[in-house]
Order: structure tokens, then C-alpha cells, then sequence
């Protein structure tokens, strides 16, 4: 009989080993629970200090409290590490608040990520400042990027639409109030059109005016014309179309003077124009000729584009502009253009000179990590903004059967703008016309 109990032990232990084997790797989420964030949490806490010192993120110690430590205590006198303040686990890793001591700031534990990494066994550290003499580890147990699905409660806003999910398991979104601009890199099948995706399967959520820029033929955003104010599939009919975005940008600019207001978001909601998102895909198609003749109107698309880039945010035209590869190789006005494309996202590319390209102006040290995306790991990403700070995305896996359903579901949304009757996509289907808008100045009393 206790033999026989024996082997009941012995088969639990197995079973539940066995278990754990079989979380590790089909449910991470709960192996990290059960084990990785005890392991992790006594690692981090035994091992801290001395993490510290062997990464150099030590001070050395006032005066005062030197000879605080030698005379009164009659300790050992060590270097000072920033102040551990607050631990927090989440489902995906760890998070720790760290006060900095005078002499370190957050670029010092920033470039020193990849050490914590292995000091402490985790998938990976980011560094991020919470307010001025603070700091929060982020720490992520596992690969949160190798099956990626969104929260539920991560639906479009305004103008936030979530796209991707971060590697320390944080929503990625594309704020347009933020980010009004902006690039998306990557080669063939890096999953640059898998974020297209997503984003114009948020987009058409939101009441806006969606603009298509699609010089293959139209091959990409065809199947979503039926949420689409506009597309245009030729560099030809792409030059009249932002002549005609440009045209309304004045017009939206003497609004704004009428109103004595500079921003869209300040006019009254009665009178205030429908945001526009100009989606061009491949970009390159636009600054390519073939003979010269051709170099005057490619000149004045590319002008113009530059002067939305510049001027549109305020009067609520957004660029999302996509490619596989984009820089001053293009042609005159690719650099102007660049720079005013404030959000960056770059895929897998195949060569470093692309990734300096994306984000090597705006954060530098994100390029190597955009070299290392593995080909076998479609829609991962590197996500930069002006700040300098940079993080790993991946988007989940939408096809294009799925966006374009959600945008004939709502295309009632679809505004009916006049200029942009010409380019309506052919067969739309047709939606009721948006509600005159009001007199902008208010008719005078009879009499006077």
C-alpha cells in the first residue's frame, strides 16, 4: 500500500512537471505566473545591487554619507545604486520604479538593457521615464511577440486607432493627434501590408474621410473602396488628387481665419470639416520617371505632398505614407518629405541602409534591432517617434477579406466630399450626402 502511494507521488510530480513543460511553451502567459515571475522576482532581489555595480549604474557616495558610513555605522562604504521604489508583476513581466541618484539618467540604464537582460533571465528590458528623477524597468518574461491578439478593450477613439501590441505587452496605437504624420517601411513580406491592414480596419471605424494612393493598380486598397472618399491608381490621377488636397488645405486655412482659431479641433463642431487620412502606398512610384519629361509633374506631385506634410496637420489632413524603401536615392524632395513623417514604423529590410533611413534620423539605436527581425517573423516591427524612444511591435495577422468586410460594414461613415467627386472609386456604393453646412458668417438683420 505505500509502495502504491509512493507512485501516486511519483506520478503527480511527473504530471505536473509535465505540465509545466507543456505551459511553457503552448500557454507562456500561465508558466510565467506559476514560475517565471517567482524565479525572476527572487533573482532580481538578491542579485540588484551587484547587477548595478557590474553595469556601472552606480554613483559614488557623497561625502557626507561616507563618513556617515565609515564613522557612525562602521559599514563598508559602496557605490550608490538608484532606490528600488515600487515592484509591480503584471501577466507579462515585471515592472520596477527606480528613483536615480544624482549623477545617472535614464540613457545610462537604457544603454545598458541587453546586460540586465541576461543579469536577470528575462526577454527583455525597456526604460522609461515616468517623471524627473524616476524611472520604471519594464521587464518581459517571455516572447509576448511570438502570438499576437489584442485586448478587447482596445478598440479605434477619436483619432487612436490600436494596431500592434508591444513586446512588453502594452497596446501599440497610431494617434494621429500625436503623430499626424508618418512612415511605414519594410520589404516584401515583412508584413508592412498586414499593418496597412489594421490600420485602415481601425480607420474605417472612425468618422473620417479615407484618401487612397495606390499606384499598383490599385491591387491593395481596391477592395476597401467602399469606405474610400477617393482613390487614385496611376502617378497621373495621384498628382491631380493632392492638387486638389491642397486646394482644400487653403480653403480649410481661411476657415480657420475666419474664425480668428489655428487649429481644426478649435472651430466649432457645426462648421468643422471631416479629418482626412491619405493613405499612399508605395511611395517610390511617385518620385519614379521614365524619360524627362515627365520630371516636371513628378516635381510638383512631390512639392505639394511636401507642402501637406508641412502645413496639413492643423487643418485635420493626416499622410500615412508606406513603402519598401524611402530616402534622398528617390529623387528631389524625398528628405524634405521624410522629415516631416513624424511616426515611424520600420519593418524586416534588406539592407542596413533602408532601417538608417526609417529611423536612423530619429532614433539611432533602434536601427540594429531593426536588422535583427528574423525573415520568419512577419509583421515585427520597430516603432520610433521624435523623442528618441523606440520599441518592438508585431501586428496580428488580419487578411484582406476580414478589413474589407469591416469596411463595407461601415461604409455609411464614408463622407461625401465635392472635391473629391472626380475621384471617387467606380462602383461605390452610393451613400447619403452629409448635411449642408451652415453659413459661416451670420445673415445681417433686415434693414441694415
Amino acid at each position: 500500500m505505500a509502495d502504491l502511494g509512493t507512485w501516486f507521488e511519483l506520478g503527480g510530480l511527473a504530471a505536473g512537471a509535465g505540465g509545466l513543460g507543456y505551459a511553457k511553451y503552448r500557454a507562456p502567459r500561465v508558466y510565467w505566473s506559476l514560475v517565471g515571475l517567482p524565479v525572476t522576482w527572487g533573482r532580481f532581489t538578491w542579485t540588484y545591487r551587484d547587477t548595478m555595480e557590474v553595469c556601472g549604474l552606480t554613483v559614488r557616495p557623497s561625502g557626507f554619507r561616507a563618513f556617515v558610513k565609515r564613522s557612525v555605522v562602521r559599514s563598508e562604504v559602496r557605490p550608490v545604486a538608484p532606490k528600488v521604489r515600487r515592484v509591480r508583476p503584471t501577466s507579462t513581466g515585471l515592472r520596477v520604479t527606480l528613483r536615480l541618484p544624482a549623477g545617472l539618467e535614464p540613457a545610462d540604464l537604457a544603454a545598458s538593457t541587453e546586460r540586465l537582460r541576461h543579469a536577470w533571465g528575462v526577454r527583455s528590458v525597456t526604460v522609461a521615464e515616468t517623471k524627473p528623477g524616476y524611472v520604471e524597468l519594464r521587464m518581459t518574461g517571455y516572447d509576448v511577440l511570438s502570438k499576437v491578439t489584442l485586448p478587447r478593450k482596445a478598440q479605434p477613439r477619436d483619432l487612436v486607432v490600436p494596431v500592434a501590441l508591444r513586446e512588453d505587452g502594452t497596446v501599440f496605437e497610431r494617434d494621429y493627434r500625436k503623430a499626424p504624420m508618418a512612415l511605414t517601411l519594410g520589404a516584401n513580406g515583412s508584413g508592412k501590408s498586414v499593418y496597412q491592414r489594421n490600420l485602415i480596419k481601425g480607420l474605417a471605424q472612425l468618422p473620417v474621410g479615407l484618401i487612397g494612393i495606390d499606384c499598383k493598380r490599385g491591387v491593395e486598397q481596391g477592395r476597401y473602396a467602399s469606405r474610400l472618399s477617393a482613390l487614385v491608381t496611376n502617378p497621373e490621377g495621384a498628382g491631380l488628387l493632392i492638387d486638389a488636397l491642397v486646394a482644400e488645405m487653403e480653403e480649410r486655412f481661411d476657415l480657420l481665419a475666419l474664425y480668428g482659431v489655428s487649429d481644426l479641433w478649435e472651430l466649432p463642431d457645426e462648421v468643422r470639416p471631416v479629418p482626412l487620412v491619405v493613405l499612399v502606398d508605395e511611395i517610390a512610384e511617385l518620385f519614379l520617371v521614365t524619360s524627362k519629361k515627365d520630371e516636371p509633374a513628378r516635381d510638383r506631385t512631390v512639392m505639394q505632398l511636401v507642402r501637406l506634410g508641412q502645413m496639413a496637420r492643423a487643418i485635420g489632413i493626416y499622410l500615412e505614407v508606406c513603402g519598401q524603401r524611402f530616402g534622398s536615392d528617390l529623387g528631389r524632395g524625398a528628405t524634405a518629405l521624410r522629415a516631416q513623417l513624424t511616426g515611424r514604423v520600420v519593418h524586416r529590410v534588406n539592407d542596413k541602409q533602408t532601417a538608417e533611413m526609417g529611423l536612423g534620423d530619429i532614433a539611432p539605436d533602434a536601427v540594429m534591432a531593426v536588422t535583427a527581425i528574423a525573415p520568419d517573423r512577419p509583421g515585427v516591427a520597430v516603432a520610433g517617434d521624435t523623442s528618441g524612444g523606440w520599441s518592438r511591435i508585431r501586428t496580428p495577422e488580419t487578411t484582406p477579406d476580414e478589413a474589407a468586410a469591416v469596411c463595407r460594414e461601415f461604409a455609411h461613415l464614408t463622407p461625401v466630399l465635392p472635391f473629391l467627386a472626380p475621384f471617387r472609386p467606380v462602383g461605390q456604393i452610393a451613400v447619403p450626402p452629409m448635411p449642408a453646412v451652415p453659413p459661416l458668417v451670420p445673415a445681417q438683420p433686415v434693414g441694415e
